[in-house]
């Protein structure tokens, strides 16, 4: 199976399954002398990990994370460094029942038709668990950005359903998100998200949202023209999320509602001679290359596949059957998708940021 590198010269390498022996990552290409630690991984996992409110599943795992190669002495060697965390809490077994069964959504289908097997645990490789690699990669991205170059990764729920904020985007702090469950920064909607939450959960169903995305102090000059723009790689990581059916950057798709008298970014010189834009509608980037504004984006994330309302589907020898779904399941992914989203932004970052230092020498 392909597919499962992300990167050019910061490489992230995500292995393991829903319910195999363990998940986790290989990082190539982070520069020499970076202080890290499992510590310092651990944080963005915490807020990630299963079973951390009552409005997530209530799989329960500790995801402590193993670092198994690539640091000596607390500082990174330049050789590739493996992160591992083992399943604690696998339940293969609530899944023998459906192992001939392809779930509506979800990539039982498609993965047989592909492949001619499939893990049929939680979806195996298709599983968000796969997410735990690159969240632990995406903490040594952002620790390292935030080092060398004051960047700040910021994510939070802007929707639930049809609950959304209106806060804007470039005040909000990580300790407004991280002060409730939902992790958004509108206390006035916040509880409004929770009740939405649970009573779909109560009715054995799913709701889906958005996440904004926000990245400070990005300096000017990182992406590349034509194919591998800035805006079109960071489309490409957050597309590579599980559960995620849409991206859009800057004004996105309200900005073609707009004139270009309306939507162009005018320049204008700022403080130290700085040049700066008077809006982003842009969205921080501008013919695929930093403009060294705020880079602002917005990601969209369906319901949950897996409900416990009864549906018809197939199976293996293409009968119609009924599908209850049992185990243990996210009603909303999006609390738990926040720091997915910032992880793979740093990735992405990360590895355009390395790009351009060895093309300006």
């Amino acid at each position: 199976m392909s597919g499962n590198t992300f990167g050019q010269l910061f490489r992230v390498t995500t292995f393991g399954e829903s319910h195999g022996g363990a998940v986790g990552c290989v990082v190539d290409g982070c520069p020499v002398g970076l202080e890290i630690s499992a510590e310092n991984i651990q944080k963005d996992l915490d807020r990630r990990r299963p079973g951390q409110s009552k409005i997530t599943t209530l799989r329960k795992e500790e995801d402590k994370i193993e670092i198994l190669s690539g640091v000596f002495e607390g500082k990174t060697t330049g050789t590739p460094i493996m992160m591992m965390v083992k399943n604690k809490d696998a339940r293969p077994e609530d899944y023998e029942k459906l192992k001939d069964i392809f779930r509506p959504s979800h990539a039982d289908f498609t993965f047989q038709k592909k492949y001619g097997i499939r893990d049929w645990r939680g979806g195996g490789r298709a599983s968000a668990r796969e997410t735990l690699g690159r969240v632990a990669a995406g903490a040594i991205a952002k620790k390292f950005l935030k080092e060398k170059l004051g960047i700040e990764f910021l994510a939070y729920v802007e929707q639930v359903g049809d609950i959304k904020t209106e806060v804007d985007c470039n005040k909000v702090t990580s300790e407004q998100i991280e002060s409730n469950i939902v992790r958004c920064p509108d206390e006035k909607i916040v509880e409004k998200m929770i009740e939405l939450i649970e009573k779909v959960r109560k009715e054995g169903d799913s709701v889906g949202g958005v996440i904004r995305g926000v990245i400070k102090s990005v300096p000017t000059g990182l992406g590349e023209p034509v194919f591998d723009k800035l805006s079109a790689d960071l489309g490409k990581a957050m597309l590579s999320i599980p559960a995620v059916k849409g991206f859009e950057i800057g004004s996105g798709f309200e900005g073609a509602k707009m004139r270009g008298s309306q939507h162009n970014d005018l320049f204008y010189t700022g403080k130290q001679g700085k040049i700066r834009t008077k809006t982003n509608f842009s969205g921080g980037i501008q013919g695929g290359i930093s403009n060294g504004e705020n880079i602002q984006f917005r990601v969209a994330f369906k319901p949950v596949s897996t409900i416990r309302k009864e549906q018809i589907t197939v199976d293996s020898k293409g009968q119609n059957v009924k599908l209850e779904a049992t185990g243990r399941h996210d009603p909303c992914v999006l609390p738990r998708a926040v720091p997915i989203v910032e992880a793979m932004a740093a990735i992405t970052i990360m590895d355009h940021y390395l790009r351009n230092k060895a093309q300006n020498l």
